[in-house]
């Protein structure tokens, strides 16, 4: 069953799967955001929160979860608040019509009394529904700053996870890892040098790699580090 559409334009990212994310000291988080993807589960376990800075891989998560839902049977929905916040909160109506809802980067409603409300509501649905919630923010629940008291006595209930951002180390095995998943070869030397030239940022980097891919299919070529700079610099 495909994920809800939206009058907003959200696309699932098609690399953005379990198989392709290196968790780290993101083991267990991974772990646990799989099994909400099973249909039994309690909702002490269906009501995770994922925290984070950027590119600690809290969209990774929340989408493959969604992608993993789908391939299940489930019916899914992610909603990045950011672009939400510019819709009217009835884009939460009847959400616990699906089996598994994530909501991204919800710190985007903070202080807004209407999407807060929205967002209570929405909660106690889905609790009694017995519907599957992940939530992506950048500080936990308790340090969020909500405003609505009975929101925020809700969101203390989730089974929280800060995710950490990978080390350099970690950086170049993910990305060995997503290029191994599209065919290529990624040495050390090379993985070494797209680090140090692309920005640690692991969006730049995987962008890099993407661009990489496409140019080393059309020019037969592997990648060298004398082809990464003719491809990239």
């Amino acid at each position: 069953m495909k994920p809800i559409q939206l009058p907003l334009a959200v696309r699932l990212r098609d690399d953005a799967t379990f198989a392709n994310y290196y968790p780290g000291a993101n083991a267990a988080a991974l772990g646990y955001v799989e099994r909400a993807c099973q249909l039994e589960q309690s909702w002490v376990e269906n009501f995770i929160w994922l925290w984070g800075a950027a590119g600690a891989g809290r969209t990774h998560l929340l989408q493959a979860a969604c992608l993993r839902a789908e391939e299940l049977g489930s019916r899914s929905l992610y909603l990045p608040m950011t672009e939400c916040v510019g819709y009217g909160t009835e884009i939460l109506d009847d959400i616990e019509n699906c089996d598994l809802v994530a909501l991204d980067d919800v710190q985007c409603i903070v202080g807004l009394a209407e999407w807060e409300t929205a967002l209570f509501h929405a909660f106690n649905r889905l609790r009694d529904a017995g519907k599957r919630l992940l939530i992506g923010a950048k500080a936990s629940p308790r340090e969020l700053g909500i405003e609505l008291p009975d929101l925020q006595s809700r969101l203390n209930t989730a089974l929280v996870f800060h995710l950490h951002e990978l080390s350099d180390d970690e950086k170049l095995r993910a990305l060995q890892l997503r290029a191994s998943r599209r065919g290529l070869y990624l040495a050390d030397e090379v993985g070494g040098y797209l680090l140090t030239h692309t920005g640690r940022s692991m969006d730049n980097l995987f962008s890099a790699l993407e661009k990489l891919d496409e140019a080393s299919l059309q020019a037969q070529r592997k990648l060298t580090i004398p082809f990464v700079k003719e491809v990239l610099f």
